[in-house]
């Protein structure tokens, strides 16, 4: 069986990539950072959803993103809030964490080496937001040729090391059902920028009113959990 390291943050989108990678018969490593978010009740998600996979090699790793700051994630910077599909996608959001996916990927190469894993998983989306230069194609590829040029395995001669973006060009709402065919229960799953400590949502972020675009027009039952309205159906 392939090993692969499989990048989980506990939102939709990665437990939907974590289920695809099962299905195409990968045994998992999940890798999953607590690096100063705002949203830590997504670990929790992360810890929870590899135990529902039956994902016995978790790892989490603590880094601090907000001594860096520069994102509304990381730093004293609002949330933005209530925004349209057009806002979201004028200029770079500033929830965007400046090179959060060049430092994740590095500890997932550094994990796979000692793995032995030829494969990456990594949940980017390139239609969500225009703006979140490393969700692009071309800067996944330029990783992976680097990749190849920095690791004792490939190096040598043996298998060389892919990353995968299976939902890389996919929209919320494909998202969402290729999840739900593969029997994700998304009840478990965080999105929101700013959830509680329980996890509950706070409905306004652009992350929640994608995901629950993403239920509605799927036509299937929103499971997400709310501060204000606790479970919605639509």
């Amino acid at each position: 069986m392939s090993k692969a390291i499989v990048l989980l943050s506990g939102g939709l989108d990665s437990t939907t990539m974590l289920a695809i990678a099962k299905s195409q018969g990968f045994a998992i490593s999940a890798l999953t950072f607590a690096y100063g978010q705002r949203h830590q009740s997504e670990v929790d998600s992360a810890r929870r959803t590899a135990e529902l996979f039956g994902v016995e090699d978790h790892t989490l790793i603590d880094i601090d993103l907000r001594a860096f700051g520069g994102s509304a994630l990381t730093d004293s910077i609002d949330v933005p809030k209530g925004r349209t599909l057009d806002e979201m996608n004028a200029a770079i959001p500033k929830t965007y964490v400046p090179a959060r996916n060049t430092i994740f990927l590095s500890y997932a190469l550094a994990l796979a080496e000692v793995r032995e894993a030829n494969d990456l998983f990594i949940g980017v989306n390139s239609l969500d937001y225009s703006g979140y230069p490393d969700c692009r194609p071309e800067y996944i590829a330029a990783y992976q040729a680097m990749a190849n040029l920095a690791t004792a395995q490939a190096t040598s001669g043996e298998q060389s090391l892919a990353i995968h973006t299976p939902l890389i060009d996919k929209t919320k709402v494909e998202i969402v059902q290729l999840g739900s065919d593969l029997g994700v229960d998304y009840a478990s799953t965080v999105s929101c920028y700013e959830a509680d400590s329980d996890g509950r949502a706070c409905g306004c972020c652009d992350a929640c009113v994608l995901r629950r675009q993403g239920f509605e027009q799927c036509g299937l039952p929103d499971p997400t959990r709310y501060v204000d309205f606790g479970l919605v159906g639509t």
